[in-house]
Formats: C-alpha cells, sequence, structure tokens
C-alpha cells in the first residue's frame, strides 16, 4: 500500500508532545512490513533552523479568504526511517517559535494556517505522478483533508479515489473558530449545519474530519468507547456514535530504540531485567544527588512525575495529596511546564517539603528519562488519557505505573492487587482519597522486596513495540481500501 502520514508535528522534526512520536515511528513500522510510506507536515522554524537538508519539489498557490498565499512543498528523508517526508513551506505560516501557540495563545489565525496545509497537501498532490491509497491524518489540524476529498475533490479522477482514516489523538482538542472564519478555510455555508462543519454555531474542523474521513481510530480501545459518552465526548459523542461501526482503537506503541534501559544513553547506568536492582540504586543515587533529594530518599519509595502541568493530568489530585505521599515516607519528583497556576503551586510545595519533593519546571528530555531510570514508580493521575507513552516507557524501565483508570491507562496497567499478573497499582476515582489509597498500596509492596521485584519482572517483560500497532494499522487500512 502506498500511505501519506499528514500530521502536524513529526518527531524528531518537531514536537510537542506524544503525537510526534506517533508520526515519527509508525511510518518506520510499516515500511518494515513492505509498505510504501511519506509523511508530510509543515515546515517551522525549527526544522529551518535544523540541518535537514530538502530539495524543491513544487510551487504552491493556495486561496486563503479572498487571498492567494505561495509557499512549496520540499523533500527531504525522515531521520531514523530513510522514507521521505514532504515539507510544507510558508513563511508567514510557519517561520515562527512556537507550533501552535505563543506563551501559551494560540495563534489568531491558526484556521488560516492549517487549511494551508491540507489544502497545499491536495493541491500537490493534484500534480504529482505520486498519489498515495490512504491518507492517514491526526487530529483537528489535518481533519479539513477528508471533508475535502468528500466534498470538491470527490469528482476528481485522482484525489476522488484517495482513502482517509482520521486518529483521534485528543478530543478536547477541537480546531474552533468564529463561524465568520469560514471563508477562510473556503468552505461554502452549505455546510454549514448539524451534519457538517458547524457546532453550536461556530466551525469545528474536528467535527469535519468525523463526518467526512472513511474511517475513524483512536489511540487505545478504552478511549475508542469513552469518547462515544456524554463525560468524555467533548460535545462530539452524538457523532461518534454514529460512526462507531467505523471507529476502531489502536494502543500507540513505543519506540524502543529511544525508550530502553538496556541501551538509554541518558542513564547513569543501563541495565536489564537481571541487573535492574543495581542499575535502579545507580541512577536512583544520581537522580537525588542531582535534584538536590534529602539522602534519606534513596531508602525510601520515590516516585516520579513528568507530563504536562494541566487539569486534565490531574495535577491539582496530585498537589492536594503531596503532604499525604510524602507522610507515608516517599518522595517525589516532579517535571514539567504548563498552566501557571499549578507550577506556582508545585514550586511552593517544594519549598515546604525541601529534601523530600523536587519540582522542575521547564521541558527537559534528559532529565525524562534519568527519571525514568531512577524512579521506582511513576504516577499518572490523568483525568483523561487517550493513550498515554509514559506509562509505557515506566514499564519498560520497571519503574511501576500508578495510575488512574481511565483511557490507555487502562488498558496497559494492571492493579496487582486485583490481578495475580498484574504491572502496576490504579485507582479509579479520579479524586485525592483514590490517588493517596493507590500510592500507599504502592509503597507498602515495594517495602516487601520479593513480591515488589516480580512486579518490576512482569513490567520489564512487556511488549508494547511499534510492530504490533503498525500490523493493526495495517488490517484497518486494508479494511479501508476493501470497504471504502
Amino acid at each position: 500500500m502506498r500511505i501519506l502520514i499528514l500530521c502536524s508535528e513529526v518527531a524528531p522534526l518537531a514536537k510537542t508532545g506524544g503525537l510526534a512520536d506517533v508520526a515519527g515511528a509508525l511510518p518506520v513500522a510499516l515500511e518494515q512490513l513492505g509498505h510504501e510510506v511519506a509523511v508530510c507536515l509543515p515546515k517551522y522554524r525549527m526544522i529551518e533552523a535544523s540541518e535537514l537538508r530538502t530539495e524543491f519539489v513544487a510551487p504552491l498557490a493556495i486561496l486563503i479568504g479572498s487571498e492567494v498565499i505561495d509557499g512549496q512543498v520540499e523533500k527531504a528523508i525522515l531521520p531514523g526511517s530513510g522514507g521521505p517526508v514532504y515539507l510544507i513551506s510558508q513563511e508567514g505560516y510557519f517561520n515562527r517559535d512556537g507550533l501552535y501557540d505563543h506563551k501559551g495563545r494560540g495563534y489568531q489565525d491558526n484556521l488560516a494556517r492549517f487549511t494551508f496545509l491540507c489544502r497545499s497537501v491536495l493541491q500537490w498532490l493534484e500534480r504529482s505522478m505520486w498519489a498515495p491509497d490512504i491518507i492517514h491524518c491526526n487530529d483537528w489540524q489535518t481533519a479539513l483533508v477528508p471533508f475535502l476529498l468528500k466534498t470538491e475533490y470527490a469528482q476528481h479522477p485522482k484525489l476522488g479515489r484517495i482513502k482517509t482514516l482520521l486518529t483521534i489523538h485528543n478530543l478536547a482538542y477541537q480546531g474552533l473558530f468564529p463561524a465568520e472564519q469560514i471563508v477562510i478555510a473556503g468552505i461554502s455555508w452549505r455546510h454549514f449545519h448539524i451534519d457538517g462543519v458547524e457546532f453550536w454555531g461556530q466551525i469545528n474542523l474536528m467535527k469535519a474530519g468525523l463526518m467526512f474521513a472513511d474511517y475513524l481510530s483512536t489511540v487505545s480501545h478504552r478511549y475508542s468507547q469513552e469518547i462515544q459518552t456524554e463525560e468524555f465526548g467533548c460535545g462530539l459523542d452524538g457523532v461518534l456514535r454514529k460512526r462507531s461501526d467505523r471507529l476502531y482503537g489502536i494502543l500507540n506503541g513505543v519506540d524502543y530504540s529511544t525508550w530502553n534501559p538496556g541501551s538509554d544513553h541518558l542513564l547513569a547506568r543501563t541495565y536489564s531485567p537481571d541487573t535492574v536492582t543495581e542499575g535502579k540504586t545507580v541512577n536512583k543515587k544520581e537522580l537525588v544527588t542531582l535534584l538536590g533529594l534529602s539522602a534519606e530518599s534513596l531508602a525510601e519509595p520515590l516516585i516520579g512525575v513528568v507530563t504536562r502541568l494541566a487539569y486534565e493530568k490531574g495535577i491539582d489530585l496530585l498537589i492536594e495529596a503531596v503532604p499525604d505521599i510524602i507522610a507515608d515516607g516517599a518522595a517525589l519528583v516532579v517535571l514539567g511546564t504548563g498552566e501557571p497556576n499549578l507550577e506556582e503551586a508545585l514550586a511552593q510545595l517544594a519549598n515546604e517539603f525541601a529534601g523530600r519533593l523536587a519540582v522542575k519546571i521547564a521541558y527537559d528530555d534528559s532529565l525524562a528519562h534519568l527519571i525514568e531510570g531512577g524512579a521506582d514508580m511513576f504516577l499518572m493521575p490523568s483525568r483523561h488519557e487517550p493513550c498515554g507513552l509514559t506509562q509505557l516507557y515506566s514499564l519498560k524501565y520497571g519503574t511501576i505505573p500508578i495510575a488512574h483508570a481511565t483511557g490507555g491507562l487502562a488498558d496497559t496497567v494492571i492493579d496487582a492487587d486485583e490481578d495475580p499478573q498484574g504491572n502496576g497499582f490504579t485507582f479509579k476515582d479520579s479524586s485525592r482519597e483514590a490517588l493517596v489509597d493507590a500510592v500507599k498500596r504502592a509503597t507498602a509492596t515495594f517495602r516487601q522486596p520479593d513480591r515488589w521485584n516480580a512486579i518490576v519482572q512482569r513490567a520489564m517483560a512487556q511488549d508494547f513495540s511499534w510492530s504490533a500497532s503498525a500490523r493493526a494499522y495495517e488490517t484497518l487500512y486494508q479494511r479501508i481500501l476493501t470497504e471504502g
């Protein structure tokens, strides 16, 4: 099959979160299955500034509102893949510090920016000798493509045959814009209704993709079910229930070439399941020393948190629970950036519990790896989590997850107190009390070395590599091409 993966960010070229990791790893796994795969994304400033070698492919002239915006398509080799990556270049739209926002405020012209991306891809494919069988779109930034293929390009002799899959990585982000901006996207007012792009008087690009893509997928089985409910559907649960026969959940994979304690050069010492005790001891000492935790933390449970500091990630619950967790004898390490009030609250707690709580407000990939290698447990109190990758990293590193049983966390973390084959600890209620109870159960088990080591061995033995996920996507692509 010929597959074009269209995404607003792709690791290692441009990344703000797990979406980029998926878009960077899936093409490699699909190529290994024998498919012809290309990747496409905007040429952001960080790519412009990199040493990536590109070549000109085609000019672009895209109508945005009443103005024709020029740009070009460039081609390079995706690092780590060997496959082609096509970059949509437009200086005014993409040569900026942030991908989607500046200091937390979304760019006011985001509709124009990502309309340009979607229409550029189709204009380029219309003129190109190459055409994919399937365009695999990801999230709202690319969701206009399925809509355009089913409307403007429905009768096109070449593009009209292309099928689409839209993967929902996080339904909370939908691409909502004022109705009067519909002219910017070039969408006819005849599509501004309940069965089109209209959503409570606004334009909703995610909804456009959900309505018009051939098939839909999410990044875990549980999340595909959750988003069909009012609680998790973000106002689109009715649309998703109508399309439930074409909605599938495929768990994200892990790139073990990057996240593997046996070869991770960012650790103080690498380790395997056979040497996990010694390896963790060395990495824990390095982590405790680096972050100024007390020497007593070396003997007690050390809990790591690496996340976006946001309400949806349950960080307010963590803040409430810190005194109880520390009173139980554990120490905490928190790494991330996010909502200013949560950053400030964590910083105040770090001062109050100096030596037992270390907080670093930053994006620090090296420290994230050391936390995985040096912490004993990894806490994920997310209110909702479409898939989650850090719990999968943690399992590989023998860093036992403590997680709210939602979305992909529920699919991958099995409570060791409920199942003899458990690999972690979970809590079902999104509350401080439930979180603290799960932490206390985990720390009590940590103080039982034989039982704890058995859980660590089970965790490290699990395989969430991309090969299984890629085969699931391959099966879904085949179904899309067969059933249309």
